[in-house]
């Protein structure tokens, strides 16, 4: 399983994924809110572990915009930050269990297990609009209930940001960052041709062009 670890704190977040890899996870690291909100956006987790006080973006800040985008990650607290009102405003805001430092390991390892086996249980999870349901977990499309269609690593990592980010105008340089570890090239037209793909998939007139500004999905002409 694949994890999303966003801590500032450089010793303590290496120490936490150090564990997590001898249990048998996966585990990516972002030490701001920014790059944290970013990659639970763009990438398939299975869970987040989240501190609250992390720099350019707050923990609740970074849980709400997830929430707000119906990105449904489960998500455990974990901040210094341990008063009662710190604890419902991180529930209220949809987290899915609090752990307050300082803490023992095997506990958040409980704590995860816990909350991944709650999670698991659910039917696996979508996204839909405009007639498109894409499935996050076998990582396929289909579209206006036609037969599914299995998508490549690269079409469903930008069709599940463009399709989290519905009539907004995403620039070339921000769909390059969401696929850039795949680009040998950034100045490619690798978006182009990606874009395209996806096109022939979806449907020509969903994802529309804006000369010189980049792209929307499901704007209309």
């Amino acid at each position: 399983m694949r994890l999303l670890l966003v801590e500032d704190d450089l010793n303590l977040s290496q120490s936490i994924k150090l564990e997590l890899k001898k249990a048998g996870y996966a585990v990516d690291v972002a030490y701001d809110g920014e790059d944290g909100a970013f990659l639970g956006t763009v990438e398939n987790y299975d869970a987040v572990i989240l501190d609250l006080g992390l720099p350019k973006l707050s923990g609740l800040e970074v849980l709400r915009c997830w929430r707000e985008a119906n990105n449904t990650i489960p998500v455990i607290i974990l901040t210094a930050r341990d008063s009662w009102q710190e604890k419902v405003d991180g529930f209220k805001a949809g987290a899915d269990d609090y752990l307050g430092k300082p803490f023992h390991f095997q506990e958040l390892l409980a704590r995860l297990n816990a909350v991944l086996k709650r999670t698991q249980s659910s039917p696996p999870p979508s996204l839909k609009a405009f007639g498109i349901e894409l499935n996050e977990f076998d990582q396929t499309v289909t579209v206006n209930h036609q037969p599914e269609i299995v998508l490549t690593a690269l079409e469903f990592r930008l069709l599940r940001y463009l399709m989290m980010n519905p009539n907004r105008l995403l620039s070339k340089a921000q769909l390059r960052e969401h696929i850039y570890e795949y680009d040998s090239d950034p100045e490619s037209n690798v978006i182009e041709v990606y874009i395209n793909r996806l096109r022939h998939i979806v449907g020509q007139d969903l994802i529309i062009t804006r000369r010189s500004q980049g792209y929307l999905f499901g704007a209309k002409k």
